[in-house]
Order: structure tokens, then C-alpha cells, then sequence
């Protein structure tokens, strides 16, 4: 395990450190004339305390950043810090505990166990990693998530939304450093993907939490405060506070 590596570069919203960033960040996937280029030199801050969307067209490496950022996938070149620490030459075994530590995870399929509560759901990352429960914040996300009163229930018992705000909780009560969210809205109608996105916009202003989400949805995106537009496996605009209308132009454009 690589010893911890601050950044020194800042955020474009802040004067503190970025929750995450990546330098000349590239991945390849095969070799020779069939190689594919998944991302191409990529350099990028994620501002602390604030929520990103990643956007861009199918197979434009938007998930494949990421996954390099959350430490899920290891880049062909370049660098990633998160939380202060650089990924680079961490083994398997250092990269899991990395992530239990620092990093929380929201996915499309809400992958809760059927068998558990809600309540049981939010609090198993927590009980496998042996640490004691701060029922303050705790309740705290249960608040802000409006789930006091389903903790008790089954996941079948809950609607979409109501599972993946169960989803969100279990990635919050942990106090990652930050929250990778991949198309959190895919399995969900309009009214309950509204829902989910506006508790994980609360969870931003309300806990302080740094949310970062690939979405393919314009709607979606709406709902962040910084916006990152990936276009065949470049950066094509890093957006703060956008307008729809700027939004809609940088979605529109190409590299430079």
C-alpha cells in the first residue's frame, strides 16, 4: 500500500482540497489496431462538499472514470487521489479497505438483501466492518432521507424509490469521503427518480456529503451543482452551476 499523497492543486469552487481528483488519467482496454480507448489523458478535480455529474454519450468513458476514481478499476496511466491518498500501486486487499473506509456506493440495481429491514440494510456495512453505530447521524440520514418510518420494513415492501433512498442511507451512514452514485435513476419512473435525486441533493447541502454521479439523463443532472461532460474519453467541459442552457450547449459541443 502506497503511503498517503496530498494534492496540492484546489478545487474550482473552493480554496480546500479536492474529495477527489485525476491527473493525465488514461485507460486502454486491449492492444495494437483493435485497442480501445476508454480515456485519454484526463485531468480532473471533484470539489468537496458539492455534487458532480458526469454526463455523456454512451461508451464517451464516463462510467470508466468513475470507476477509476472510485478505485473499482485500475487506470492504464496517470494518477488518482482520493480523500488525500493516491490509488496508484495499492493491491487488491489495500484498494477494499480503502474503499470501506473512505468510499460509499449508490448502483442502478439497489442490491439490498431481501431478508434484512431497512433499518438492518442501512446499518450491515457498518456491522461487517466492526464498527459502533453514531445513532445521531444515523437518524440524522434517516431524517433527511424520510425513512423513519419504513426502517422496519422489508425491501419487497418498499417502493423503488423508497429502496434505493435505503440504498443511499447504507452509502451515507458510514461517513465516506465520497459518494459514487452510477445511474442511480436507471430502474426508477419520473416522480420516484425526482425523489431519489432531490434526497441526494439534501444529502449534499443538509450532511455535507460530496456526491459524484454518471448519468445519461439531462433531468438528472439538473440536480448537481458541478456538471463534467465527457466526450470520447476526454473532458469536454467542466461546468459549475450551469444553466439548462449551458448545459444543453456543452452537452452539444465537441473536445477541444
Amino acid at each position: 500500500m502506497t503511503s498517503a499523497a496530498t494534492y496540492s492543486t484546489t478545487s474550482q469552487t473552493g480554496t480546500g482540497r479536492p474529495a477527489a481528483s485525476a491527473r493525465d488519467l488514461t485507460k486502454t482496454y486491449g492492444s495494437g489496431p483493435g485497442a480501445v480507448h476508454a480515456l485519454r489523458g484526463v485531468d480532473l478535480d471533484v470539489a468537496a462538499g458539492r455534487f458532480t455529474a458526469i454526463m455523456g454519450p454512451s461508451g464517451s468513458g464516463k462510467s470508466t472514470l468513475m470507476h477509476c476514481l472510485a478505485g473499482l478499476d485500475v487506470p492504464t496511466s496517470g494518477e488518482v487521489v482520493v480523500a488525500g491518498t493516491t490509488l496508484r500501486g495499492m493491491d487488491d486487499t489495500a484498494l477494499t479497505l480503502f474503499r470501506r473506509e473512505h468510499i460509499g456506493f449508490v448502483f442502478q440495481a439497489f442490491n439490498l438483501l431481501p431478508m434484512l429491514t431497512a433499518g438492518q440494510n442501512i446499518l450491515l456495512p457498518l456491522e461487517l466492518a466492526g464498527r459502533e453505530v453514531d445513532r445521531a447521524h444515523y437518524d440524522a440520514v434517516v431524517g433527511v432521507l424520510g425513512l423513519a418510518d419504513r426502517l422496519g420494513h422489508l425491501p419487497g415492501e418498499l417502493s423503488g424509490g423508497q429502496q434505493q433512498r435505503v440504498a443511499i442511507a447504507r452509502a451515507l451512514v458510514a461517513r465516506p469521503d465520497i459518494v459514487f452514485a452510477d445511474e442511480p435513476t436507471g430502474n426508477l419512473d419520473s416522480e420516484a427518480s425526482a425523489e431519489v435525486l432531490s434526497h441526494l441533493r439534501r444529502s449534499v447541502r443538509e450532511q455535507g456529503m460530496t456526491v459524484v454521479m454518471v448519468t445519461h439523463e439531462l433531468e438528472a443532472a439538473s440536480y448537481a451543482d458541478d456538471v463534467v461532460v465527457i466526450r470520447d474519453g476526454s473532458v469536454a467541459a467542466h461546468l459549475v452551476d450551469p444553466s439548462q442552457d449551458e448545459l444543453v450547449a456543452a452537452l452539444r459541443s465537441k473536445v477541444a
